[in-house]
């Protein structure tokens, strides 16, 4: 095996292994460390085909614990914000608006650690926006996972529950995007071969980041999934602004 199977091998398992313990943040950790070794259009298929995998092997055994109604309707308005989210980047400077983007998420998990008040318990009634925003997001920056896991931690979702809802929401829009590709003719010999060589790292992955998933106190996970949104916001503030630097 090559250094460069190697390297993918390892960083499609972190980032299986991040996405199973807090159910979301696989492309986020995935893409910039690819993207060192293959190329964008290499890259993008594989995160895909692995994501559709993660959701799937998740889903066969979990998905009793997915809170449906929240799931559906995050989809649902999530697919009717993407064609929005690709129309508004035609026209917004996209380094700027990550970069804002990158501050909102910041502030609002700092703010969420040290004051946690903000809650939505029990309630559905704001599913469409938050969904509505994630379509956006995805459309515009492929970052559909955030407004998503930003609504299960103000409804305050256990662990378990977070990690099969947010896996609900992820498996049709990431099969849809995964089917794109191959459309697209993305589906290579050697994206389709990494991949086959990634799935017995990504099951194991699934496996034990499942296990740490179960072992986080309830009390305790909202502020790590805001802590884990700290270091993602940092990572796109950094990654968006190194032009400026260069």
């Amino acid at each position: 095996m090559e250094t460069g199977q190697v390297f993918i091998l390892t960083v499609i398992f972190l980032a299986t292994f991040t996405r199973s313990t807090f159910g979301f943040g696989d492309a986020l950790v995935a893409m910039p460390l690819l993207t060192l070794a293959i190329s964008l259009e290499e890259a993008a298929p594989l995160v895909a085909l692995t994501a559709v995998t993660i959701s799937t092997t998740i889903l066969i055994k979990q998905w009793r614990r997915v809170q449906l109604k929240s799931a559906g309707m995050l989809i649902i308005f999530a697919l009717g914000g993407i064609p929005l989210g690709i129309y508004l980047l035609k026209g917004i400077h996209d380094t700027v608006m990550k970069m804002i983007l990158a501050a909102v998420i910041i502030t609002f998990s700092l703010y969420q650690i040290f004051h946690p008040r903000l809650r939505l318990r029990d309630s559905d009634k704001y599913a469409p926006l938050f969904g509505l925003l994630a379509g956006i997001l995805g459309g515009a920056y492929n970052i559909n996972g955030l407004p998503a896991a930003i609504y299960g931690t103000l409804r305050g979702w256990e662990a378990p529950r977070f990690r099969a809802t947010m896996q609900g929401f992820f498996f049709p829009t990431g099969l849809m995007i995964a089917l794109g590709h191959g459309v697209g003719g993305f589906w290579t010999r050697p994206v389709l071969g990494n991949f086959l060589l990634c799935v017995p790292g990504i099951l194991v992955a699934v496996y034990f980041g499942g296990i740490l998933n179960g072992k986080i106190p309830p009390g305790k996970f909202d502020r790590y999934v805001y802590l884990f949104l700290v270091i993602i916001g940092i990572v796109l503030l950094i990654n968006t602004s190194r032009p400026f630097l260069s």
